[in-house]
């Protein structure tokens, strides 16, 4: 646990964005690559489960609901370790600004949720590295369950299925985020997230999001400029 909660000494910087579904965090963080590019700063983008060596076993054992909450938690693990070694620590290496979209407090929020030992996950993911920021955005499950079911329904895992919290994938899909939702609220403070109203205009979301980063990037001695309103 000693390596997540100490400073990394890399170059690069690594940025992440949390949250339930329909929170708004992808698109947020795809408008931060944009503009981080767009300013010359080298910066790559990873997304959680997306592990060429596991991502692929991983969908299909949740097509066939067989996972169990700590099974779940360890194909997940697997996941990050991979993308950690292969992706994040390199970049950073480099001297990369590195932005995930979600990172291991996912894990401590779902597990959970699912029943798994909250010591047990955060063990598990001991080896991970300590953000520079991340981002927290805060949405009600009904608010998230009103954005997701604009476009899709809820998933099997998504709506909690597996817990049996009900037999009506949307109730059971508000009861599961709410446990999700309660336990990252209990992490703004331990793990120090930045917490933005999901509700908010994605102008204004994106305005502060640009500022923190820029201060983020001044601490280390790289110069970006805002633009005009954007360092109010």
């Amino acid at each position: 646990m000693l390596r997540f909660f100490k400073k990394h000494n890399y170059e690069g910087l690594l940025i992440c964005v949390e949250g339930i579904d329909g929170s708004g965090k992808t698109t947020q963080i795809e408008l931060l690559n944009s503009w981080l590019s767009q300013k010359g700063i080298d910066v790559i983008l990873t997304q959680w489960n997306s592990s060429e060596l596991i991502s692929k076993t991983t969908k299909k054992a949740k097509k066939k609901n067989l996972l169990s909450g700590r099974t779940f938690s360890l194909l997940h693990a697997v996941d990050f370790a991979d993308r950690l070694e292969r992706t994040i620590k390199p970049a950073l290496k480099a001297g990369f600004v590195v932005l995930a979209d979600r990172y291991v407090y996912t894990a401590f929020a779902r597990d959970v949720a699912r029943n798994v030992d909250p010591k047990w996950v955060r063990n598990m993911y001991g080896f991970a590295i300590q953000p520079d920021l991340t981002f927290y955005f805060d949405v009600s499950p009904k608010d998230s369950l009103d954005r997701i079911c604009a476009n899709r329904q809820p998933s099997f895992y998504e709506a909690g299925m597996d817990m049996k919290l009900s037999n009506n994938p949307y109730k059971s899909y508000v009861l599961f985020q709410n446990r999700i939702v309660e336990e990252y609220k209990e992490m703004v403070d331990e793990f120090n997230l930045i917490q933005i109203n999901a509700l908010e205009s994605i102008h204004s979301k994106q305005k502060f999001i640009r500022k923190k980063v820029a201060e983020l990037l001044t601490k280390h001695n790289i110069k970006i400029e805002l633009e005009a309103g954007e360092d109010e």
